[in-house]
């Protein structure tokens, strides 16, 4: 990587992480002793102790939460109980043959994964052992929207152990649970895995997925009136077992190491915590990780290198930073990996640019590293990252060896099933050495033997950080880490501090089932599937602020409500109100024009700034260029082109306040029924905002104000630029005609009156630029103390807002109903901008880079954009902060 000291400049720090041996146990005695032999044929004598723990406690009819590193064998955890329990079922079901109760008894498997890679991984292993162990009668199956009918009817009547996802689950099964009624009934373990990737509002939509899972299940199998307890009924060795009748769904949540696991899985599933049995102590063995940090270098050809010196030793600015990122190490996180953006990076207009991108510069190290002979994952943050990392180290390779560029390849959302499952075994078997993918491979498809992994930018968690970073030197292999820094506020923080990612906690998983825009639309689902009653209300809130919100439902048409209860009386289907991973809608399809080949998806909300008219779409290194988006029918149609430039779209966003009431001195936002102190409410799917009931929260600093509540941002992509590539000179503007889009969501804003801004040296021509300024910077470090993505807010800033009548910066979430980031941004203003005007002033270019006030996701191309003037105008609005 250093390549013999050219390159040692670059490395800002490195950590060597120890290597930690393996601690074994026994086998449990209840185990079957088929799957036993069937693990130790795979080359598994004896298992971790976490695994027993684990599995002990899964077998003993508890809720489990299993929390330890990638490559820990959380698999073997979950599938002995449950395999065990299955065959024990089919061997009383064989000694009484025919009798109804051994078939009705007979148990059930759902294993969820977030994506449908992860589950045809988990079967393909599952399938294994069974083979192993010559397990036959166990009937396994996968089952999601590319099941056929006549396969998903097999499944139905037959299939003992389900492989899915929450959106087959949500969609299709439990809508038509009554085909369903065998599976259900028998249900007695539900496996969530990943369960650190439901976070944020797609955390909140799987719960209550999982509550109405959990209802249905109840409603075949109602338990009996009995207390819970142990069965006669022997076990496998004649060792007893529970009666998983009477003890109900046995929930095990497998998860990346994380913060609080038995809290975060207890709100998964619904359950308290203390009914949640933790395993998070790791007995596998590790191998010795050496974990690079690495910052591009300059640019040649650009000024200020004593100015970047002295402001590089500038030991307040630098303290502030740290103090202000570092005060709260476990504050929880929230969002995640639903998807990646796909919106384009949109450069500067500044013609200072004084680093590389970090997307070259991974490009240079994947291609050193695979012509070394290492395999290398190297994530990035976006789609067009993904593709452009491959396609550079492509070309490094030709240079050297043809073949050897074959060896390199890009992986991300939106490919056909088929080219995933292509690339997955390419990668496995070593016909591919380097891949440059999204978050999709940061999820646990086993791909063990990775020789090093190369981080493109700060992945919004340091949770996230160590999951990928798990890729390299799994089943206790050395391995190489290197996080490669963006021209990004937080990121060049992080590689000269390696305290923030090494020393630091890590976060909890943060979501809101209780959110009513994403609770409404699933107590219409669970009416549709069981009519509602009064005693269902408990599983899915607090019942007053659940009746609250049924009555809004019912004045509005979606339920009726009877004495018994509330009914779905629509013919549609009320699962389809519900977009479980916020993606806007069903996927634009990516379409050659000539030939009618779907090329891939790309998500409906990102569709109008990345595959409009004219736009430019990359597919594994083979550009084409968009014809027509027909958005109605959901398709963009493409022309195979070689282009020597890229497009950039601008989109115009526009923000209202809904109700506003000032804040005593002192005072929590007001609760709403069933929420805690300080939580903002806000109202269900198609109610207005401006609620009465509901009025944002605003606070004073003398004269500067600072508000936090429910907003309306409407937002509308208008014109896009041609940039010659690699210099980025405009080629062109071309305006579009899209529609606009609307989101109902919570935002936090402050506001600065004329008289602050005059006495700041600010007048009326500087202030958007100096605004804009310290939006961008602030939604950079927000992250760290909201513990979410800059891709999870967005941003507006305006010389005169109309609602406020002021100055005013907006961040929001970027998310129907919010997400808790802005909340949290609201309730660390203080801190949050201090740390902005640190990193602004910190940062040693002349007028703003994008490693202080420039934004890869601006809709304005980066302008206007004034850094001095907004550090003059954060040291204004702070002057009148209160002290921590």
């Amino acid at each position: 990587m250093l390549a013999g000291g050219r390159r040692a400049d670059r490395l800002t720090h490195v950590e060597h992480l120890p290597g930690r041996p393996g601690e074994q146990a026994d086998w449990p005695r209840w185990a079957d002793a088929s799957l036993v032999a069937g693990y130790r044929s795979l080359g598994v004598e004896r298992p971790w102790a976490h695994q027993v723990e684990a599995a002990e406690a899964a077998w003993s009819g508890r809720h489990v939460a299993l929390a330890t590193s990638t490559g820990s064998g959380k698999s073997l955890a979950f599938w002995l109980p449950a395999l065990t329990a299955v065959r024990a079922d089919r061997a009383a079901e064989s000694l009484a043959p025919g009798r109804i109760e051994s078939a009705r008894t007979r148990g059930t498997v759902l294993y969820l994964s977030p994506t449908k890679a992860l589950a045809a991984d988990q079967v393909n292993g599952l399938q294994r052992l069974l083979d192993a162990s010559r397990a036959g009668d166990v009937k396994v199956s996968t089952c999601d929207g590319d099941t056929s009918f006549e396969e998903r009817k097999w499944v139905q009547e037959y299939a003992d152990v389900v492989l899915t996802n929450p959106d087959f689950l949500h969609f299709a099964l439990m809508p038509n649970h009554r085909r369903w009624a065998r599976f259900l009934r028998n249900l007695r373990y539900v496996v969530v895995d990943e369960g650190h990737s439901y976070r944020g509002v797609f955390g909140a939509h799987v719960a209550l997925v999982l509550r109405r899972l959990a209802r249905l299940s109840a409603h075949y199998a109602p338990a009996p009136s009995s207390s819970p307890g142990l069965s006669d009924a022997a076990g496998p060795r004649g060792h007893a077992r529970p009666d998983s009748s009477a003890r109900g769904l046995t929930f095990v949540v497998a998860s990346a190491t994380t913060a609080d696991p038995a809290v975060t899985a207890g709100r998964l599933i619904g359950v308290a915590p203390d009914l949640i049995v933790t395993v998070d102590a790791d007995t596998s063995p590790a191998g010795r990780k050496t974990f690079a940090l690495w910052q591009p270098p300059e640019v040649l050809g650009h000024e200020a290198a004593q100015a970047r010196a002295a402001a590089a030793n500038d030991p307040a600015a630098d303290a502030a930073l740290a103090e202000a990122l570092l005060i709260d190490p476990t504050a929880h996180d929230e969002l995640g990996l639903t998807n990646d953006p796909d919106e384009p990076a949109t450069p500067g207009d500044s013609p200072e640019r004084p680093r590389r991108s970090a997307t070259a510069e991974a490009a240079d190290l994947l291609a050193d590293l695979t012509a070394a002979g290492a395999r290398t994952l190297a994530f990035t943050r976006s789609r067009r990252g993904a593709e452009a990392v491959a396609t550079q180290t492509q070309d490094h390779l030709r240079v050297v060896s043809p073949q050897l560029a074959r060896r390199v390849a890009a992986y991300r959302g939106g490919y056909l099933p088929e080219e995933r499952r292509e690339l997955e075994q390419a990668l496995r078997s070593g016909a591919i050495r380097g891949l440059a993918t999204t978050n999709a491979l940061e999820l646990g498809v086993d791909i063990s033997g990775l020789d090093a992994v190369l981080i493109a930018g700060w992945p919004g968690t340091r949770m996230s950080v160590w999951q990928q970073a798990g890729r390299a030197g799994r089943a206790g292999a050395d391995g190489l880490v290197a996080f490669v820094a963006r021209e990004d506020p937080l990121d060049t923080y992080l590689v000269h501090h390696p305290e923030a990612i090494f020393a630091a906690p890590l976060e909890a998983t943060v979501f809101d089932p209780a959110n009513p825009y994403v609770l409404a639309p699933h107590l219409c689902a669970a009416a549709a599937e069981v009519p509602l009653r009064q005693s269902d209300l408990s599983q899915f809130g607090d019942p007053a602020a659940v009746t609250e919100l049924l009555g809004v439902l019912v004045a509005r048409g979606a339920l009726r409500r009877r004495a018994s209860g509330w009914y779905w009386t629509h013919a549609q289907s009320a699962a389809a109100m519900t977009d479980l991973r916020g993606s806007g809608g069903s996927p634009v399809r990516v379409v050659e024009a000539g030939t009618g080949r779907l090329l891939g998806t790309v998500d409906a909300g990102s569709a109008d700034g990345s595959v409009h008219d004219g736009a430019v779409y990359v597919h594994q290194g083979v550009s084409y260029v968009v014809e027509s988006l027909d958005l109605r029918d959901g398709v963009a149609l493409v022309a195979r082109r070689d282009v020597d430039f890229g497009t950039w779209s601008r989109s115009v966003t526009e923000i209202a306040i809904h109700g506003i009431r000032d804040e005593e001195p002192g005072e929590a936002p007001a609760a709403g029924p069933g929420e805690a102190p300080g939580e903002q409410p806000s109202v269900p799917q198609g109610a207005a905002p401006n609620d009465a009931a509901h009025p944002a929260i605003q606070r004073w600093w003398g004269p500067i104000g600072w508000g936090f509540g429910p907003v309306e941002v409407t937002s509308q992509v208008v014109s896009f630029q041609r940039r010659r590539l690699p210099d980025l000179q405009i080629l062109g503007t071309e305006p579009l005609d899209l529609p606009e889009h609307t989101l109902p969501t919570t935002a936090v804003w402050w506001t600065v009156p004329a008289e602050v801004l005059e006495a700041a040296g600010i007048d009326a021509d500087t202030a958007p630029g100096a605004l804009h300024a310290a939006e961008h910077a602030s939604i950079g470090l927000l992250p760290l103390l909201a513990t979410c993505d800059r891709w999870d807010l967005g941003g507006v800033s305006t010389a005169m807002h109309v609602d406020t009548e002021q100055a005013t910066v907006f961040v929001y979430d970027a998310y129907p109903g919010g997400a808790g980031f802005a909340e949290r941004g609201f309730h660390l203003g203080a801190t949050w901008l201090r740390a902005t005007r640190a990193a602004i002033s910190r940062c040693p270019c002349a007028d703003g880079c994008p490693a202080c006030v420039q934004s890869p996701k601006c809709g304005n191309f980066n302008n206007p954009l004034d850094k001095a003037a907004a550090v003059r105008l954060l040291d204004a609005v702070l002057a009148h902060a209160p002290s921590d």
